[in-house]
Parts: C-alpha cells; sequence; structure tokens
C-alpha cells in the first residue's frame, strides 16, 4: 500500500510540472507576437490629410468712407488714380449742393485682391473719416452648398435623359420631358446664384462719400414760387386735419344739432300762441 500511495503522489508531481510547462511555452508564444507599428498608421492619416482637397475662402468684402475735403475736384482726381491703378471701376458718381455743404457721391467695383490697397490710395491725405465702415463676410458655406446641388440637379437630369431615351409610350416621354424641365429651372436658378455669388467676391463694392464744407448764403436758396407752393400745401394740411378734428367728435355735433331744433321747434310754437 505505500508503495502505491508513493507512486500516485510521484505522478501527481509530474502532471503539475506538466502544466507549468505548457503555461510558460504559451506565455512565451503570446509574448512572441508582434504588434503592427504606429509608425504606419500615423503616416497612413498624414497622408489621408494631405490628400484631402483645399477648399478656397469666399468672403465678400465691402467698404463705406466719408470724409470732409478741402477742394473736392483734387480729392476726385486722386480717388480716379486709385480706381485706374487699382483696376478698378466708377458705377455711380452723383454730386449736389445743400444748404451747408457741396458733395459727391462714388460707388467703385475693386477686384478683391486690389481691395486692400485701393482703401490705403484713397485713404491718404485724409485727416480723419466720419465714416468707415469696412465688412468682410464669409459665403465659403453658402457656395460649396449650392454647388454641390447644383451637381445633384445635373446628375438627375442626365438619369432623366437616359430614361428617355428608352421610353416608348407617349404619356411616358411626356412625364419624364416636364420633369428635365422642371430640373432645368432649378439648375439654371442655382447657376444664376453661383454666378452673382462669384460676381460679389471677384469684385467689391467701395461707396466714397466726400464733401465740402461751404458759407450759408452760397448754399442751396428757395426761390420766391416755392415758398408760396410750400404755404399752399401747408395751408391744405392745416384745412385737412381742422376736418379730420370735426369727424372725430361727430356724435356731438350730430346732438347739438338736434337739441338746436327742438329748441327752435318750441319757440315757434311760443310765437304762435302769444
Amino acid at each position: 500500500m505505500r508503495h502505491i500511495f508513493f507512486l500516485s503522489v510521484f505522478f501527481l508531481i509530474l502532471s503539475g510540472c506538466s502544466k507549468s510547462n505548457k503555461t510558460q511555452d504559451e506565455s512565451m508564444m503570446v509574448s512572441a507576437v508582434a504588434l503592427p507599428p504606429k509608425t504606419k498608421s500615423d503616416s497612413y492619416d498624414k497622408n489621408l490629410n494631405q490628400s484631402a482637397p483645399k477648399i478656397e475662402q469666399k468672403i465678400i468684402k465691402e467698404a463705406t468712407l466719408r470724409f470732409e475735403t478741402d477742394d473736392l475736384e483734387n480729392t476726385f482726381n486722386q480717388i480716379q488714380k486709385a480706381v485706374a491703378t487699382g483696376k478698378a471701376r466708377i458705377i455711380n458718381d452723383s454730386e449736389g449742393k445743400d444748404y451747408g455743404t457741396v458733395f459727391r457721391n462714388l460707388t467703385v467695383k475693386v477686384p478683391s485682391e486690389n481691395f486692400d490697397r485701393f482703401i490705403n490710395d484713397i485713404s491718404k491725405g485724409v485727416s480723419y473719416f466720419e465714416i468707415k465702415n469696412i465688412s468682410a463676410q464669409d459665403v465659403t458655406e453658402q457656395f460649396i452648398d449650392l454647388t454641390s446641388r447644383l451637381n445633384t440637379k445635373k446628375k438627375l437630369e442626365e438619369r432623366y435623359l437616359q430614361i428617355l431615351q428608352k421610353a416608348t409610350k407617349v404619356s411616358e416621354i411626356l412625364e419624364i420631358e416636364k420633369q428635365i424641365s422642371v430640373i432645368r429651372e432649378e439648375i439654371e436658378a442655382k447657376e444664376g446664384q453661383l454666378k452673382y455669388l462669384q460676381s460679389r467676391v471677384s469684385e467689391s463694392t467701395v461707396t466714397i462719400e466726400f464733401y465740402k464744407t461751404i458759407a450759408e448764403k452760397e448754399g442751396v436758396k428757395i426761390s420766391y414760387g416755392s415758398k408760396i407752393w410750400t404755404a399752399v400745401k401747408s395751408g391744405f394740411f392745416s384745412l385737412s386735419d381742422f376736418l379730420i378734428s370735426l369727424i372725430s367728435i361727430w356724435p356731438f355735433i350730430i346732438i347739438f344739432c338736434v337739441l338746436a331744433y327742438f329748441i327752435r321747434k318750441r319757440f315757434k310754437r311760443k310765437k304762435q300762441q302769444s
């Protein structure tokens, strides 16, 4: 019995050693598995970022300037030189005179790349601006949205054209042509919006107002006929206001007329009795 007991203990020890060797071998196998290097994934992400197309910003620039000058003609000549240098164009030119100033208003279209230079050229010699508003509106998102919608409509039009070539029934042909005409109108509308947006982006609008202060006697003088006409209009408006005020108290007027009628009628009866 003792021999059997010792043999069983010996076999248990051998089995335990074999299991520990197996676990060591498995751990060595796991540690031997190599993970993929991180540099490959990093370089892949860099390649993705480099391959992504860069979107050009679409910015609408506008400016409003107002300032005083000692000589309107010299200031206008300076603006004309800035227009020629910046390859701009004057689309509106107006001038006038009021009670205390002589002024001139200009609206100029400037290529966006020359906008800052044009503003600097105009600002030379100006002591201060009464108004100087410069704005920049980013319409990149709107431009991308319109472009994607336009491309979608064009692809849809191509599909309808392909279906139209395969159609045989007159009803089908008419229905497809109707859908194509609707899509074509939407495409033209989107193209018009894109052209308008692109024109505002490519050319900036600058509004310039400059004036010269003058004495009151040199200002605009009102003629005698204008004074008479003004007086006539004033009298007409006064009469209108009086009539409107009478209309607003019409209940009191009716009551007064009714009372006057009965009082007069009563006096007549008294005269007849006497």
